[in-house]
């Protein structure tokens, strides 16, 4: 069980890392903070290039953390409150089903942090190695119950930020708006 619990806290951290440096640093066919910082704005989420640095720290910094098994159960809060927060502000309005832009993918994401919070990151990762590892359902009830504490805490800033009154919020063409909020 310790390898399928690294190949999952691997898969997820490198690609929640690697989502997060499109935002950070436009690799990888991002926007950069300036391109999700414009969607971001669009979908009510101030100042949008703030928010984006954010978002793209906390999938970047929790991303790494979950690959290596380090701090999982603050991987996990982390990770959930960007996923809460793109439920919440983009996919939630759109139904269940990905391909109409639903939540689902952010569902079983979610599922699988609460699984690896609940089993905890296993014998092949740095939480063990250093005898740290928490585990168990309060864990992850914990871990889920901040990560969307966090993601209500910043779409209750972002709502006290007015909205640009200018041309700034405006989507570049290529963006997608479903893949920049996620």
């Amino acid at each position: 069980m310790g390898f399928g619990r690294l190949l999952v806290r691997a898969t997820i951290g490198g690609l929640f890392a690697g989502h997060g440096l499109q935002k950070l640093a436009g690799w990888f066919g991002g926007h950069g903070p300036e391109g999700t910082g414009r969607f971001f704005e669009s979908i009510g989420l101030r100042p949008g290039r703030e928010q984006a640095l954010a978002a793209g720290a906390a999938e970047v910094g929790g991303g790494t953390l979950l690959a290596l098994g380090l701090a999982t159960p603050a991987a996990v809060s982390t990770l959930s409150a960007v996923m809460a927060s793109a439920i919440r502000h983009v996919h939630l309005r759109n139904g269940p089903w990905a391909a109409n832009g639903g939540w689902e993918l952010n569902a079983i994401i979610l599922t699988a942090l609460a699984a690896l919070a609940e089993t905890g990151p296993g014998p092949l990762s740095l939480d063990a190695a250093l005898g740290i590892e928490r585990r168990g359902t309060t864990v992850a009830l914990a871990a889920l119950g901040a990560g969307v504490a966090g993601s209500l805490g910043a779409s209750a800033l972002a709502a006290r930020v007015p909205a640009r009154t200018d041309d700034s919020t405006q989507l570049i063409a290529t963006e997608e708006p479903v893949a920049a909020a996620s």
